[in-house]
């Protein structure tokens, strides 16, 4: 096997003996080594996705917060144009059958003394000298000088309305 002399085999074997305990301890130190870079990486990159599935998590949330308090407001806007919408067909309505009820008035047997009672409240307020004439809407203008005053049945029922208007805003606010 070799070329040594005789003897230097049991010569060179504490040689050997302390290369390889000198090799088997490198050996171990860079399995070590290499397993606690290995374990810090591991850490690190752990702690690394701890940290990105946390923020994920808080900008899911925050991205679905803001979705829901937009889709929120989207709804009320919604509501309230529905709500809207609602009340102002119904004080359509309402003005239709005022205004209905208020030419009726001209078939009611009473219309003749209605209209007595119009004339006699246009002297009252214009004085007797005033021009009265019944209205083809039913009711009385009159007017004296540049005063004009208008009792027409249209006109007195806008007039109610208008003095009920705070009972019909009430409607809704209870509602």
């Amino acid at each position: 096997m070799s070329r040594l002399p005789s003897g230097s085999d049991t010569a060179l074997e504490p040689v050997r003996y302390a290369l390889r305990r000198g090799a088997e301890t490198e050996a171990r130190r860079l399995a070590d080594e290499a397993r606690r870079q290995s374990d810090e990486i591991l850490a690190t990159a752990r702690a690394e996705a701890e940290e990105i599935r946390n923020t994920a998590a808080r900008q899911g949330r925050e991205l679905t917060r803001t979705e829901a308090v937009g889709r929120s407001a989207r709804i009320r806007r919604e509501a309230r144009r529905t709500v809207l919408a609602q009340q102002e067909a119904l004080r359509t309505e309402l003005i239709r059958r005022v205004m209905e009820q208020a030419q009726e008035l001209r078939r009611d047997p009473r219309y003749p003394r209605i209209l007595r009672r119009l004339t006699a409240r246009a002297d009252a307020l214009l004085g007797p000298m005033a021009s009265v004439t019944e209205s083809y809407k039913g009711g009385v203008t009159a007017s004296a000088g540049s005063r004009h005053l208008d009792l027409s049945l249209p006109t007195l029922a806008e007039q109610a309305l208008d003095n009920r208007s705070g009972e019909v805003s009430r409607l809704w606010a209870e509602g």
